[in-house]
């Protein structure tokens, strides 16, 4: 029963003149309340506040308490196991296998659930190819949840667009409804499950909003290499003089800051493709963590936390004057922002460019040996690009403690890859060895000792190393061959002290150092193991050697 069926909410007089002749009785919903459709952002912001869902804060960001779920419910997420999928899926540990006779009851049970209630429909594109994009639907129970897909996709612009859209793919997302682990085969009252063969994804029990971006990532992961088309998790920039660079991380290694250079254009800062025609973006917004965020550091994502339009996730504020404190962790280390990509001063407005001159490995070494950067051959790349080592940091997933979390995440973003991991190694390396891509490994790290010892190399550090490598000075110094992993480190950088070049400097003992380094290639060599039945061996050879004394 709905709440509100009596009160006339804000939008309700245009609830339905954006709407879709491929209606939502297409998906199985029926005997709704009312449907709210496209309707744009300042609408959103009236019904998300009219029901409740969150509040304005100083300065007009929408801020919203997401409740028990503040990260991705990884463990919870699941691909429908059937003819489509049964031999191209890569099952285990990421794409956890669901049965299509679970899968219907569950959606049954859903759309019985959100009879009599208002819905949001918001009708976009994933991709800023037009030759690859897709047309999506996000229908949702929250308000907020509708702005935060508008804000994430590509809008459509005009009425008649609107009038004869057809998604190719839909997600329904129902934080209230909720899973029977008994009845439904669920692990816990949580699910996100795609369904290929329905063309249909179905989450429940979890507020959080990224699980609607990662969903629609989950699902282009599968689809586009099927089309010849590379889906990566990666941000994107581009120089004045078209240079490319993308930039491959997990969430806390500094996609988003890194790739929001102003001395260069945000493509994006997540999720894109490579196709015959380049890279480009698979959406139109950013969704970036905002704690502790700089003013100083970061001056273009922290104005976005000032501006309307801009949804923020778990950000603490005063409740007397709404001003927001990025630096409260008191709800979760994972806050977040959603804001529109034109927010960035520098975006690139087209969200594609060509192909990338530079392709950036990003690793956050808990460790502390690896260097802060390092040219690869592109069988290396290929070997980390496999492993996808880095640290897992607070609050991007449910149940990380304080400390980060040492892990190897398959193409860096395992959760999301749908495919065995060397389907998209094999077509990055014939990306990178055809366009004649430089590739480099940067570790965002720690440096002079592991966590709780050594400290964060600098943020500024790291920029200058990167804008010596995209503007090709960094190829031109002498560099020297890491004992371990074999590829290539600058032995100089213009505005770096070289002392941090060689991280074995900056420990107080040299041996304990390699002592470290050495059980870092370990944990490689252990986890590749793993992979490897899918993999050449000229790659599994590219991977780091063991040592048999401290070198000189």
């Amino acid at each position: 029963m709905n709440i509100y069926a009596d009160i006339p909410s804000p939008a309700m007089k245009q609830a339905t003149e954006n709407a879709s002749l491929y209606g939502v009785n297409n998906h199985g919903l029926t005997n709704l309340h009312r449907v709210y459709w496209n309707l744009p952002t300042p609408a959103l912001y009236e019904e998300a506040v009219f029901r409740g869902e969150g509040v304005i804060a100083h300065c007009g960001p929408f801020v919203v308490n997401t409740g028990k779920h503040t990260a991705r419910a990884a463990a919870d997420k699941y691909i429908v196991r059937e003819q489509t999928t049964e031999d191209k899926v890569w099952w285990g540990q990421y794409n956890r296998p669901f049965t299509p006779e679970k899968f219907s009851a569950l959606l049954t049970r859903l759309q019985g659930f959100l009879q009599g209630r208002d819905i949001f429909v918001q009708d976009c594109y994933a991709g800023a190819d037009q030759d690859v994009r897709m047309p999506i639907r996000i229908i949702t129970e929250k308000a907020w949840h509708s702005m935060f897909a508008r804000t994430m996709f590509t809008k459509l612009r005009t009425i008649e667009e609107m009038r004869r859209h057809v998604p190719e793919f839909t997600v329904i997302a129902a934080p209230s409804f909720l899973a029977s682990p008994i009845v439904d085969g669920t692990r816990s009252e949580t699910f996100i499950i795609a369904n290929f063969a329905e063309r249909l994804a179905i989450i429940g029990g979890s507020n959080y909003g990224g699980e609607i971006k990662k969903t629609i990532f989950t699902v282009l992961n599968f689809l586009l290499p099927l089309e010849g088309v590379l889906p990566m998790h990666c941000s994107a920039n581009v120089g004045d003089d078209g240079d490319v660079a993308i930039f491959f991380g997990l969430s806390g290694t500094g996609k988003t800051t890194l790739s929001a250079d102003p001395q260069r254009h945000l493509i994006g800062d997540d999720e894109h493709g490579w196709s015959d025609n380049g890279i480009f973006n698979f959406e139109n917004g950013c969704y970036a963590k905002v704690i502790r965020l700089s003013e100083e550091a970061e001056p273009q994502i922290y104005a976005c936390t000032r501006r309307f339009g801009t949804i923020l996730e778990n950000v603490v504020f005063d409740p007397a004057s709404r001003r927001l404190d990025l630096d409260d962790d008191r709800i979760t280390e994972n806050t977040r922002g959603v804001y529109p990509l034109e927010y960035i001063e520098n975006y690139w407005p087209a969200r594609r460019a060509g192909h990338p001159r530079n392709v950036i490995f990003l690793t956050c070494d808990a460790s502390g040996v690896l260097p802060p950067i390092a040219r690869l051959t592109p069988d290396q790349s290929i070997y980390h690009f496999i492993s996808g080592y880095t640290s897992k940091i607070a609050g991007t997933e449910i149940g990380l403690g304080t400390e980060p979390e040492i892990t190897f995440s398959p193409c860096f973003g395992g959760p999301f890859m749908v495919h065995h991991p060397y389907t998209y190694a094999e077509m990055l390396k014939a990306r990178i060895v055809k366009h004649g891509a430089t590739c480099w490994l940067v570790n965002t790290g720690w440096t002079g000792g592991p966590f709780g010892v050594g400290k964060r190399l600098s943020i500024q550090h790291t920029r200058t190393l990167l804008n010596n490598a995209l503007s090709g000075k960094l190829n031109k110094v002498k560099f020297r061959i890491d004992p371990v992993f074999g590829f290539e480190v600058p032995e100089f950088c213009e505005g770096v002290p070289t002392n941090i070049l060689d991280p074995a400097n900056t420990w107080g003992s040299r041996e304990e150092y390699y002592r470290k380094y050495d059980a870092l290639a370990a944990r490689f060599i252990e986890n590749f193991k793993l992979i490897k039945d899918g993999c050449p061996p000229h790659i599994v050879e590219a991977g780091p050697k063991r040592l048999t004394h401290v070198p000189a």
